[in-house]
């Protein structure tokens, strides 16, 4: 006999809510860190950020509640509807969104701003996860693959039209899932071909890249015609094929990077790439980070003690560049300590996930692993100038409900599945 436990909190893994709680603790007495002034050292502020960002905290909790309080088989029976209503959060900002900092991405409710798109993550791994738990879906087929590449294209080009290519860039992070899913690894390797040729192209100038591409295609050509002269015969076609399709691209890299892109996009791939230096405008945020995390030395200034932090030196750091104030008041050491508590906040999403009894669990605990890495990856790679400023928000430390909200839900809605995988026997 089968029977179901009424208790929501049964079957839970108490462990990754703990990690969770960890670092939504330590995001937060960052973001105050890295707020608080003269004037308003005061915990219960409400009218300061950390104060506003302890209310979303507070505010968590019913939503954690909520999503709990649902069957696990509401979130795959209502999939699609979820990712229609997400869809449609992203429509609507072209009609009543509100514009901050050059981006229409947010809501404005009498005050109250909420950015749509850090919802649409989990609505668009929930749709993920339902499109490949089908028993008839075989990524080896190219209509499967383009389904699945529909789905992560619709919400991804809304957002890039906002413009937030910073949040759009996240939903490549799915091809690592739909890979593990048994999508063939060369769109993996055309992936990391294509990154390798933006670079390059970059770097070293659109024309010198197409004469290096032609002399390598005449040896590749040199060698086939002397050592394999049957394998040139059946296969130089799909050799000048790829030639001619990576050529295209490495043209196309050229227009859209002086023709789309704008003037301080081209300036931090510039300064990212080491063909320019510019501390004082468009670098001045990377490198008062880096200066502000090297500051920090092996075992940080302390709590409070951060000079450049209490200084105000980096612009927008309690979103984007949080991590320099752990840098600069925890050191390297503290630093290390944050990096260890999310890669075992990932590993046990990943643990979690093989545990799964259905292939819909399984999909979606990978789905927000990918989600949450890309974040973690590309936040942290863009605070220590190794990559370019694209604001992505460093999960539960960047100040903001929506972003807090959103990587929430994100979270406890796998919570949510797991538990399931107990209550029933």
């Amino acid at each position: 006999m089968r029977i179901r436990k009424k208790n929501i909190f049964f079957g839970i893994d108490w462990l990754l809510i703990l990690l969770y709680f960890v670092l939504i603790f330590f995001g937060w007495n960052n973001i105050y860190s890295a707020t608080v002034n003269e004037e308003a050292v005061n915990l219960i502020n409400f009218s300061t950020e950390y104060g506003k960002q302890l209310i979303w905290i507070g505010l968590s909790f019913p939503i954690i509640i909520l999503i709990l309080f649902f069957d696990a088989k509401f979130y795959e029976k209502y999939a699609s509807l979820i990712y229609l209503v997400g869809l449609s959060s992203l429509v609507g900002l072209f009609i009543i969104g509100k514009n901050i900092n050059g981006a229409t991405s947010w809501y404005d409710f009498g005050g109250f701003s909420l950015q749509p798109s850090e919802f649409v993550k989990a609505a668009t791994a929930l749709a993920i996860a339902k499109l490949v738990s089908d028993k008839q879906f075989n990524l080896k087929k190219w209509n499967t693959q383009i389904q699945s590449f529909l789905i992560l294209f619709f919400p991804a080009i809304l957002i890039t039209l906002q413009p937030d290519p910073g949040s759009a860039l996240v939903y490549t992070a799915f091809i690592f899932v739909l890979y593990r899913e048994g999508l063939p690894i060369y769109y993996i390797t055309i992936g990391f071909v294509a990154i390798f040729l933006f670079i390059v192209t970059l770097y070293f100038g659109y024309v010198n890249v197409i004469l290096g591409s032609f002399a390598f295609l005449i040896i590749i050509l040199l060698y086939f015609n002397f050592y394999r002269k049957k394998a040139l015969k059946k296969g130089w076609i799909r050799i000048l094929g790829i030639y001619l399709i990576s050529f295209l691209f490495i043209t196309s890299v050229d227009f859209v990077f002086n023709k789309v892109f704008e003037q301080r996009h081209r300036d931090r791939f510039d300064i990212l790439l080491g063909k320019t230096k510019d501390i004082k405008s468009i670098g001045y945020n990377t490198n008062q980070s880096v200066t502000t995390i090297a500051s920090g030395g092996i075992t940080g200034k302390g709590f409070l003690e951060g000079e450049r932090t209490q200084g105000d030196f980096v612009p927008e750091q309690q979103t984007d560049y949080i991590f320099t104030t752990v840098g600069e008041e925890w050191g390297f050491i503290g630093s290390s300590i944050v990096v260890v508590i999310f890669i075992l906040f990932l590993l046990r999403i990943i643990h979690i996930a093989e545990r799964q009894k259905t292939k819909f669990s399984r999909v979606y605990g990978y789905s927000i692993t990918a989600i949450f890495f890309t974040h973690f990856a590309i936040n942290i790679g863009m605070v220590l100038g190794l990559l370019p400023t694209i604001g992505i928000p460093l999960p539960f430390f960047s100040y903001g409900g929506s972003a807090l909200w959103g990587f929430t839900v994100l979270l406890f809605i796998f919570i949510r599945l797991d538990a399931n995988r107990s209550n029933e026997w």
